[in-house]
């Protein structure tokens, strides 16, 4: 029993001591800026010290990278590999504590779990408007309808839909108005999320003033990290899979790149036998078919003599318009497989996720069965029933 209790005693001071070696930066600022993977965001992070930690996911990535924390007079370069923490002290004026950590997007594996495979399969409705609606139940007793995102993360709830639909708001005094006001932030009441047979406990959710179309909010790809999402629009299926599974025929494979924490795959333009190859972010949440990133047409001269189907102002989740133009591309390919007379929208500003990208919205992605390996990063697609369907823009 002694040698237990000098055991347990070594131990509590081992760990007081890891404790007290955490590394320490400084800081006069609370604003810090972070270089992920060789991406420099001059105004990433705020400084907290009532967090603890306060944890930065890192951009999902399977490789190995350097993380860099920039204060106002000092910096931290830290190692990312999948999997990993790292714990850290920011001294913010000589006195405030700010306890930081540095995650990977990706969670450590869990040797614990079985080999035995499971599958979930969430049924759900293509709308109108092209959103995968799924019914989604919060709390064990309401219902919302969420559209799947793969251009988006985790969950996402509307103000409408908080406010009326999941009762979660606590009220606070509107001084001005001599009412009460909804708090959107107070959202820690959501403990649980279920679709099909996945339940997520105590989920992170975000609130948002913009999703699909008379849809409720959003979840995202992220929740399916480290499997694998089959698409089934055949069907009108989400199947989720424990584990890779073996590919039906008729599926055609290529990697599946993940930038910037974004699901994208390459796609071929071909105007007048000349070929424009990029870069498409997979965005089922949106109705648009195709939309080309405005410095990507500049640096690929991308003809700008194509049929005008018309013009018009997209907004992003913050509500900032873009003036944009639809034209009609005449081919587009996707893993082998060849699209005609996309209407493709030309944004005429800068991009809203802040980068050079271009994105496939659903109206041509649900043209296509989808399978996405999350473990091993493959996209596997196969023609569907709608693959001959009008494009919204064109009927």
């Amino acid at each position: 029993m002694k040698h237990l209790l000098f055991f347990i005693l070594c131990l509590w001071i081992q760990a007081g001591l890891a404790q007290s070696k955490l590394p320490v930066i400084k800081a006069a600022s609370k604003s810090v800026a972070i270089n992920d993977g060789g991406y420099l965001d001059k105004n990433a992070w705020t400084l907290s010290p009532k967090i603890r930690p306060d944890v930065f996911t890192a951009e999902r990535s399977r490789k190995a990278k350097w993380v860099t924390f920039y204060t106002d007079i000092d910096s931290i370069r830290v190692k990312v590999k999948p999997g990993t923490k790292f714990n850290f002290v920011v001294l913010l004026n000589g006195k405030d504590s700010c306890y930081t950590q540095i995650a990977s997007a990706i969670p450590p594996e869990d040797k614990s779990q079985n080999n035995i495979a499971t599958h979930d399969t969430i049924p759900f409705t293509l709308t109108a408007n092209n959103a995968i609606c799924v019914k989604t139940i919060i709390n064990n007793t309401d219902t919302l309808n969420l559209d799947f995102d793969s251009g988006s993360w985790d969950f996402r709830l509307t103000r409408d839909a908080i406010l009326k639909k999941t009762r979660l708001l606590s009220n606070q005094p509107d001084a001005l108005a001599g009412r009460t006001k909804p708090n959107y932030n107070n959202l820690s009441k959501v403990f649980k999320l279920q679709m099909g047979k996945s339940v997520w406990t105590d989920p992170e959710i975000v609130a948002t003033g913009l999703t699909a179309y008379e849809m409720d909010g959003r979840f995202g790809w992220n929740l399916f990290e480290g499997k694998t999402l089959e698409i089934n629009y055949d069907q009108n299926l989400l199947i989720i899979h424990s584990k890779p599974l073996k590919i039906p025929k008729g599926y055609v494979r290529s990697k599946l790149e993940i930038i910037r924490s974004f699901v994208t795959a390459k796609g071929t333009f071909e105007i007048e036998n000349k070929k424009y190859t990029g870069s498409f972010l997979f965005d089922t949440g949106s109705e648009q078919a195709a939309v080309l990133d405005s410095t990507w047409v500049s640096q690929q001269n991308f003809p700008r003599n194509l049929k005008l189907l018309k013009s018009s102002v997209i907004h992003d989740p913050r509500g900032v318009g873009y003036e944009t133009k639809i034209v009609l591309a005449p081919a587009l390919t996707i893993n082998g497989f060849e699209l005609t007379n996309i209407p493709t929208l030309i944004l005429g500003g800068k991009n809203p996720v802040g980068f050079m990208i271009n994105y496939l919205g659903d109206d041509v992605l649900k043209r296509f069965n989808m399978i996405m390996d999350f473990k091993n990063d493959y996209l596997y697609l196969k023609p569907n029933k709608l693959t001959n369907l009008k494009y919204r823009e064109s009927s």
